[in-house]
């Protein structure tokens, strides 16, 4: 009986152990966040919308509501895509910097690929540094 409940105890200290590991993977952290305001653009909320964005982009963009007018007029398939899905992602530096590859149908049935720079902050949260679109799916390459 010892026995097993020692191994059970290895267990669940494993998944646990494992599951900590895979939450905090940058990709997937950050994969997380672009999905968070990808909905946030399509519920018009602009407060979390704009919550992603980085320091450098904040600063170009102090106020949120300009910020979010912009991103209507210059990223609409961003803005409010027909359908979206990730495609290739690349850490670089140990995850200071993360680039995610989002191929996206726009809602005017047009194909476009969004490649998000995700930039870790010196508090370890992560934030949208930039987003690049290009029309088609076929990627450049991030």
């Amino acid at each position: 009986m010892r026995a097993f409940l020692a191994v059970f105890i290895l267990c669940v200290a494993s998944f646990v152990l494992l599951a900590t590991a895979r939450a905090e993977d940058p990709i997937d952290t950050t994969r997380t966040m672009i999905e968070a305001q990808i909905k946030a653009f399509l519920n018009d909320d602009v407060d979390t919308a704009y919550s992603f964005a980085a320091p450098g982009i904040k600063a170009i963009y102090p106020d949120k509501n300009v910020f979010f007018a912009m991103v209507k007029k210059s990223y609409g398939p961003v803005y409010h895509p027909g359908n979206y899905a990730f495609g290739r992602s690349r850490s670089i530096d140990n995850g200071a910097m993360i680039y995610h590859e989002v191929l996206i149908s726009g809602r005017d049935g047009k194909d476009w690929t969004a490649i998000y720079q995700v930039a870790r902050q010196p508090d370890g949260s992560y934030k949208i540094n930039g987003v690049q679109i290009v029309p088609n799916t076929a990627s450049k390459g991030i």
